[in-house]
């Protein structure tokens, strides 16, 4: 299938981004609380997927988390207890870059975690996702997929662009040698966790742009009808021309100009 154009990845994500923003006047008006995982390989477009459905919604209501690495403190706790304050409320929407998940993926792979730590999670994520559904939680599980000689592509344009040179980090490099070593790693994952009442999704993301829309297409079609008209509000005319900003005490900067 050949890579999607900007133009037509655009044409298709605007509709869909309308439907997201009914989403979210939906979950405020029922109180409904939605919960996104996005799991996959580095370079998978974990990033640009939150960013795709986030872009157009209410920052107060539509809430990014991307935890960074334990503080001691964390490392001593229950291991699900410091996800548990970034979980939504109601009419809220949580999209997390990576979650509880990482125990199973990069702490296994990277020994940042016991065999001991691993199975016990195992045992324990399908419990807790079950106590979040029963208490109403909508809780959608997405893997990204991306073959090698994508990631690749990717790790290297991450080196030579100064503007995502950010997302190249050492436990990056490491981890691109252990290609064989995540995939086993998920296929365990997937056989412990992939429950009816919590089941994953796994998407194509060798194309980013198709991979976004797949992903956000089918978000959509598992919810329920969300459309609630938007409130009514009357705007009528102004009773004079329209104003020119006026200032005293400072002014502004000068426009900038190439």
């Amino acid at each position: 299938m050949k890579p999607l154009k900007r133009k037509e990845y655009e044409a298709a994500l605007e509709p869909m981004q309308v439907e997201l923003v009914a989403l979210s006047r939906w979950l405020q008006h029922t109180g409904q609380r939605l919960l996104v995982l996005f799991e996959g390989r580095d370079t998978a477009g974990k990033g640009g997927s939150i960013g795709a459905i986030a872009d157009q919604l209410n920052p107060r209501q539509c809430h990014t988390v991307a935890l960074p690495k334990p503080t001691e403190r964390e490392s001593t706790q229950w291991y699900f207890q410091r996800y548990v304050p970034h979980l939504p409320a109601a009419g809220e929407i949580a999209l997390f870059d990576r979650s509880w998940y990482n125990r199973a993926g990069v702490e296994k792979v990277m020994g940042f975690a016991t065999d001991a730590q691993v199975k016990a999670f195992l045992r324990q994520a399908p419990v807790f996702e079950k106590q979040l559904v029963e208490d109403g939680i909508l809780l959608f599980k997405y893997w990204l997929c991306c073959d090698q000689e994508q990631q690749e592509e990717r790790f290297q344009e991450r080196l030579c662009d100064p503007l995502k040179r950010w997302k190249l980090s050492p436990v990056d490099v490491e981890a691109r040698r252990r290609y064989d070593d995540y995939t086993r790693a998920r296929e365990a994952m997937l056989k412990a966790t992939h429950t009816a009442y919590a089941p994953w999704t796994l998407v194509d993301f060798n194309d980013q742009k198709r991979g976004r829309l797949t992903l956000i297409r089918d978000l959509l079609d598992r919810l329920p009808d969300t459309r609630v008209p938007p409130p009514d509000i009357d705007l009528p005319p102004l009773e004079g021309k329209p104003l020119r900003e006026r200032y005293g005490m400072l002014r502004p900067l000068k426009p900038f100009r190439a």
